[in-house]
């Protein structure tokens, strides 16, 4: 555990204020839900992800759709990736978002490379593989993550009415599974 030097009291109704800098640090908004962990002593606030719930069917699903597209596949909570296949795993697990992604997913867009635009998302912070196609993952009216094709070449692919189907559909079926 790392020290932060700030020390908060808790009000008559048992609550603490989490400062702005470590909010603004972990991305943590109003409304987020925290998952609250005991150990001895200590009490320990992380953010909970729906999406992280279902990390064994998101990493099932990426699998298949990579074989099926032949696109490496993330899928992402909203602050890291949860799920790949096609790329190395320690070069992406739990690596976080990057602000484009997170501005896109808050937005509820979609979005789509096309070889005369030079709009590229990258997705993930210190990975420069673009994006050819992403989704954003909702559930019960929230966005919870993202899912996407990548480029692993780089080589400025498009993506096509196949890929956007199949990145839309997947990104339905996730947001489906949380609302069961």
């Amino acid at each position: 555990m790392k020290a932060t030097g700030i020390v908060r009291r808790i009000d008559d109704l048992g609550r603490i204020v989490i400062p702005k800098e470590i909010r603004r640090i972990l991305r943590i908004r109003e409304g987020d839900p925290l998952e609250i962990f005991t150990e001895n002593d200590s009490v320990i606030f992380k953010k909970y992800s729906p999406l992280g719930e279902l990390r064994w069917l998101a990493e099932k699903y990426a699998s298949v759709l990579y074989k099926t597209s032949g696109y490496p596949v993330l899928v992402c909570d909203s602050d890291t990736v949860i799920a790949v296949a096609g790329l190395p795993r320690t070069e992406t697990i739990d690596r976080r978002v990057s602000a484009e992604l997170d501005h896109m997913v808050e937005s509820r867009e979609f979005f789509k490379a096309k070889a005369s635009d030079d709009k590229v998302l990258t997705p993930i912070e210190g990975l420069d593989i673009p994006a050819i196609t992403a989704a954003t993952i909702i559930a019960n009216g929230d966005t919870r993550g993202s899912i996407m094709l990548m480029d692993k070449e780089n080589a400025g692919t498009e993506a096509g009415e196949t890929e956007i189907k199949l990145i839309a559909t997947a990104a339905a079926f996730l947001g489906k599974e949380m609302e069961d």
